[in-house]
């Protein structure tokens, strides 16, 4: 039976977007008519988690309502390049505990990081959604992959803009950053878009 994840912030003993993240869950038990969820917020309390610091609780379950838990100390990573990774067939509209693929894709590159482009549309990072800065305005794509709980929370604040990013016009873009549910909207922590190493008219694309 396919296993699912969620990530989620746990910061000084507080949850967040985790709204966003029980939605995603009982879409998942819908989607594959199953009825009924888990309450991530009742799983939360029951850990009687109470050390502060910045913390990943991740929880994987199943559709037979099984699930386990980690918590996890985290530290936002530095990354040093990214690649585009041009992957057409690749698809995770549901986040599936098997990364198997991302890895593959990883291994394949030749930088830190992979931004995988799908239908010459740019999609995500292997663990992330993307936000692109264009004047003093930040875009995310509407190409996504996965609709990831920090990026639905930005557009509902309207911090931020959906819009078509290709490999035709990223170069209109003059950085961009990543974003998850423990990654936050930073303006403070950007990448030149030249980060990218394979920017359109430099290397080939990696085709996987």
């Amino acid at each position: 039976m396919s296993q699912f994840i969620e990530s989620i912030k746990v910061e000084d003993q507080e949850t967040f977007l985790i709204e966003f993240h029980q939605q995603r869950v009982n879409q998942t038990f819908a989607h594959f008519g199953k009825e009924g969820s888990i309450d991530l917020a009742k799983i939360y309390k029951n850990l009687e988690h109470d050390e502060d610091g910045l913390f990943k609780l991740r929880i994987v379950y199943d559709l037979d309502k099984k699930f386990r838990t980690q918590m996890i100390p985290y530290a936002i990573p530095e990354i040093a390049d990214f690649q585009l990774v041009e992957n057409n067939s690749f698809d995770y509209s549901f986040k599936f505990e098997d990364r198997k693929e991302l890895e593959r894709m990883k291994m394949k590159s030749r930088s830190e990081e992979i931004i995988i482009v799908k239908n010459h549309h740019i999609t995500d990072t292997s663990y992330s959604n993307l936000l692109f800065l264009k004047g003093k305005e930040w875009f995310t794509p509407s190409t996504y992959l996965l609709n990831g709980v920090q990026r639905q929370s930005l557009l509902k604040q309207k911090e931020i803009k959906e819009t078509e990013i290709t490999l035709q016009n990223i170069k209109q873009f003059s950085h961009f950053q990543l974003i998850n549910s423990l990654n936050d909207f930073d303006k403070n922590f950007i990448y030149p878009i030249d980060k990218i190493i394979n920017l359109p008219g430099s290397d080939e694309y990696l085709d996987l």
